[in-house]
């Protein structure tokens, strides 16, 4: 039995994990919890869980932290889990380089997994991008498009940010030196081994993301389309099952999927 300790449990991805722990019969909900001023603080949640308004006031009775909360949230979350030597599932979109830094360092003391998407789905196309993008080398063009709800603050998505990485990475480059976030006016002609994000913000579209590789005479298509957020939270699950049996270390979906 893996005890789980769900952070900002009011939230949309909050939910949907609670749902998918219940569902799990080897997983039991120690604890949820929000931030101090959130208007359901101390309200039953489920089976008898109380909303706590810190995380300090329920870590010690579970095993692995699952958060999908606000990045400047979870950084003080991780101190925590490694200060109580529990273990952490980090969904959390957002985290600046400094963030997940200091979440690295903080892995020497406990186990960490971090994932930007924890669908399975997506994480095969993090694999499957990086073989074709040695495949087919220079001569393809690449670009990324992603689209999300008109809510989600960030731009662009974790997902698409990992997958610009892991092509830059694919020819011997990184992301900080080949993306390219926006096009207006007289940009003139495309540069050489560029890749391009392209962000759409619309309606309640839960998350989709493309890799379009393009070369003269050819164009291949890559597409994860989520339809609800079940996926992530069910891959956060499995996680949590998956670092409960690992030591001290920064993992992420492709470790616990057995991908690398």
């Amino acid at each position: 039995m893996v005890k789980v300790i769900i952070a900002a449990a009011c939230g949309k991805m909050g939910q949907e994990i609670l749902t998918a722990a219940l569902d799990d019969p080897e997983i039991e909900v120690a604890g949820v919890f929000e931030r101090p001023d959130h208007p359901r603080i101390g309200e039953e949640i489920s089976n008898g869980l109380r909303l706590a308004p810190r995380i300090t006031e329920v870590i010690d009775a579970g095993d692995v932290l699952i958060d999908f909360s606000h990045h400047t949230a979870s950084i003080e979350h991780a101190r925590v889990v490694a200060e109580h030597n529990k273990r952490a599932v980090v969904g959390t979109t957002g985290l600046t380089p400094e963030e997940l830094s200091e979440i690295k360092s903080l892995a020497h003391k406990a186990p960490f997994v971090v994932a930007p998407n924890m669908s399975v789905g997506i994480n095969l196309m993090f694999k499957l991008v990086r073989e074709m993008a040695t495949v087919l080398g220079p001569a393809y063009d690449i670009e990324i498009i992603e689209a999300h709800h008109r809510m989600k603050k960030d731009a662009p998505s974790g997902t698409a940010l990992r997958l610009g990485e892991i092509l830059a990475e694919a020819g011997n480059a990184t992301l900080a030196d080949v993306g390219v976030f926006s096009r207006h006016g007289m940009i003139g002609v495309r540069k050489d081994r560029e890749i391009g994000l392209q962000t759409i913000r619309a309606g309640d579209i839960v998350g989709e993301h493309t890799v379009l590789f393009a070369a003269p005479g050819e164009r291949l298509e890559l597409t994860h389309r989520v339809g609800n957020r079940a996926n992530f939270a069910r891959g956060a699950i499995k996680a949590a099952h998956w670092v409960v049996h690992q030591g001290a270390g920064f993992y992420d979906m492709q470790d616990v999927l057995g991908l690398k």
